[in-house]
Formats: C-alpha cells, sequence, structure tokens
C-alpha cells in the first residue's frame, strides 16, 4: 500500500504560507518520476501543468483551484482560474492527482496511476489529515462490484472520512 499524508501532525506543516511551497527532495522525486511517465504517455507536463502538480505536492494538504490562483498571483503571476481547472483536469487524467469531491479539493498522487485504478483516500474530520491509499485488494473488490452491477465509473476515488489515530488519541 502506498500512503501520502499532508503531516498536519507536525507543528511546522500546520500552516502553510501563501508563498511559494518549498520544492524538498520527494517532491523533486515525485516530480520527476511524473515528467517520465508523461513523456512515455506522450502526453506533455507543460510549464502550467508542472507548476500546478508541483504546488500540489509542496503544499502537501488539500487544495482549492482558487487557492492555487491565489497562490501563483501571490509568487507575481495570476493564472485564470480555468487555466487551473484545464491543468487539474491534465493532471487527473494521467493519474498524477485526484480531487476530492467531498471537499472540492485536489491532492498529488503519490504514485502515478493510470486513473482507471481504485484509490482509497482517508480525509480525517479532527485535523483534515488526508492519506493515499492504493491497495490491490481494493481495486479489485471495488472492479469485481462493478462488474457486477454493469456500472461504469467516471471516477475511482474512493473517499474515507473518520478520525486518524492521532485524533482518536486526542479526543
Amino acid at each position: 500500500m502506498a500512503h501520502t499524508s499532508s503531516l498536519q501532525h507536525e507543528p511546522s506543516r500546520e500552516s502553510v504560507p501563501s508563498g511559494a511551497p518549498r520544492a524538498s527532495e520527494k517532491t523533486k522525486e515525485a516530480m520527476a518520476q511524473s515528467e517520465a511517465l508523461c513523456r512515455a504517455r506522450g502526453a506533455r507536463l507543460t510549464p502550467i501543468r508542472r507548476r500546478v502538480l508541483e504546488a500540489l505536492h509542496g503544499l502537501d494538504r488539500p487544495v482549492g483551484a482558487y487557492e492555487l490562483v491565489d497562490l501563483f498571483g501571490a509568487q507575481g503571476r495570476r493564472m485564470a482560474p480555468i487555466t487551473i481547472y484545464r491543468a487539474l483536469d491534465f493532471l487527473i487524467e494521467q493519474g498524477l492527482a485526484h480531487r476530492l469531491a467531498s471537499r472540492n479539493t485536489y491532492i498529488a498522487s503519490s504514485g502515478a496511476t493510470s486513473g482507471r485504478e481504485t484509490t482509497a483516500v482517508l480525509i480525517c474530520d479532527g485535523c483534515g489529515d488526508v492519506n493515499e491509499v492504493i491497495s490491490p485488494d481494493v481495486a479489485d473488490t471495488v472492479l469485481r462490484v462493478l462488474r457486477e452491477q454493469g456500472y461504469q465509473p467516471r471516477s475511482r476515488i474512493l473517499e474515507i472520512t473518520g478520525r486518524c489515530a492521532h485524533c482518536q488519541d486526542v479526543h
């Protein structure tokens, strides 16, 4: 299973400044993998798409499209919301990002997928922490149920809300 955590339990990460997110080694590695995946698929990771994906990785928490507009505006170049939405659509299509429908926010994927796999996203109601879980067992079960029902999904993001282990201990 792959997990991505927003790391909100660490005090230094609770509040991300409105400026540019720092490019950590983890972000640099994820970007290199994303670029390689796009090249292999014949898809183009344009400078705008790259900036949006870097921001999703750098912020390491769910973020709304208009928050990205504001973030890029604070960096000196305001982008139109439609530009951000188009970049996000591309990233989702390539399996590089996920839309959390229940929150109307976006997160970077911890591992590039084709977008056809089922991904479970665990969302803590207490602290807002988000963990992506990629499990063949979950994917196989969901696929079996979809086939049995004759259902064609538009999205295969399974959002599960509740309380993380940290918030259960605190409350």
